[in-house]
């Protein structure tokens, strides 16, 4: 199933996404919430039913009382466009690894120990549309192509080999990053904070895992929980400069979500992204370049530039950079010593 989030008349607005049309959940069966934050809050009670119907629907047998939307003309938002917390993980070793080699460190052992992550800002998620920048962004602006899930149901200290039974859903999560800002900030070992609090994009739907079923692989040997052979690409202005896939995962969700539970509430609602994929950020792209030639371009994103990800079963998301209309700067306002 896969489940839309939508601005109609001002509020969000949840849907199903069948064949390019939306489905209004309270026109499909007065018992289905109209928001995802109360979807998940009910998952148990109302899946099934939710389930049922889309699977009607794909036969061709829609409830009269249900008008399709055509899924261009609205505006989509974030799937969960309300998240009870945002957590971000560290689960594609490759991107770890070359990350630490272009900075010409050794790979840190304790990447293979545990999975790690830190929270973000979950008020500052947002779904497909324009990105909002500050001047300080803007030195050295990236993106980060992840997977990203969000829990369906209360849980603590959730072990592995149960860890997938309190997943809704999947999404492409564009984890937004100022990397002059997030560096200088985490000299003093704590962060990030301003390097990544502006953005944190989702969307542009929720899969439930149902749907990935033909895409199911095993996880790494040593690992447990669900994996999935699904490719995720990243475009800047048309030009694609990512290529990975999610089943290079080292961590499995599975995993992150025994160790974010750990003495700790998961709540419905709970967003927690990936990591950076293989390729999947500007940051690792240039340092790789430099690493192989001195004189490689550094890249990174402007004002009007376009991005555009892609998960096989997840969709494609898009956001297009915009600068704020101010010069108020962090980096001009710091103190001499």
């Amino acid at each position: 199933m896969k489940l839309v989030t939508y601005l109609r008349e001002e509020v969000d607005q949840l849907a199903m996404l069948v064949d390019g049309k939306l489905y209004n959940m309270q026109d499909l069966h007065p018992e289905l919430p109209t928001t995802m934050h109360m979807f998940l809050l009910m998952w148990d009670e109302v899946i099934g039913l939710a389930q049922s119907i889309d699977q009607r629907i794909k036969e061709g047998k829609k409830p009269s009382t249900a008008i399709g939307i055509h899924y261009e003309d609205v505006q989509v938002l974030a799937p969960v466009p309300f998240p009870a917390s945002c957590r971000d993980g560290y689960a594609f070793r490759q991107h770890v690894a070359a990350a630490r080699r272009n900075r010409k460190v050794d790979m840190i052992p304790e990447f293979d120990q545990y999975p790690i992550f830190y929270f973000t800002n979950h008020n500052a998620i947002q779904g497909p549309g324009d990105i909002q920048c500050m001047p300080d962004h803007f030195d050295k602006l990236d993106f980060e192509l992840e997977a990203a899930i969000v829990i369906c149901k209360r849980g603590r200290n959730v072990p592995a080999a149960e860890a997938d039974e309190y997943i809704g859903g999947y999404m492409i999560m564009n984890d937004m990053s100022a990397r002059t800002l997030q560096m200088e900030e985490m000299k003093l070992n704590l962060g990030p904070a301003k390097g990544k609090d502006f953005s944190t994009v989702i969307g542009p739907m929720l899969v439930t895992p149902d749907e990935l079923e033909p895409y199911k692989i095993d996880p790494k040997p040593g690992h447990t929980g669900n994996a999935y052979n699904l490719k995720m690409k990243c475009w800047v202005n048309g030009v694609q400069v990512s290529d990975g896939n999610m089943g290079d995962m080292d961590w499995t969700f599975a995993e992150i979500v025994e160790r974010c539970s750990y003495g700790a509430d998961i709540l419905p609602g709970d967003v927690i992204g990936s990591g950076t994929v293989g390729t999947g950020c500007f940051t690792e792209l240039n340092g790789t370049g430099k690493l192989n030639d001195p004189n490689y371009p550094e890249q990174w994103l402007q004002p009007g530039d376009v991005v555009e990800m892609e998960i096989d079963g997840l969709g494609r998301l898009s956001n297009t950079i915009v600068a704020e209309d101010s010069d108020f700067s962090l980096l001009k306002i710091k103190k001499n010593v």
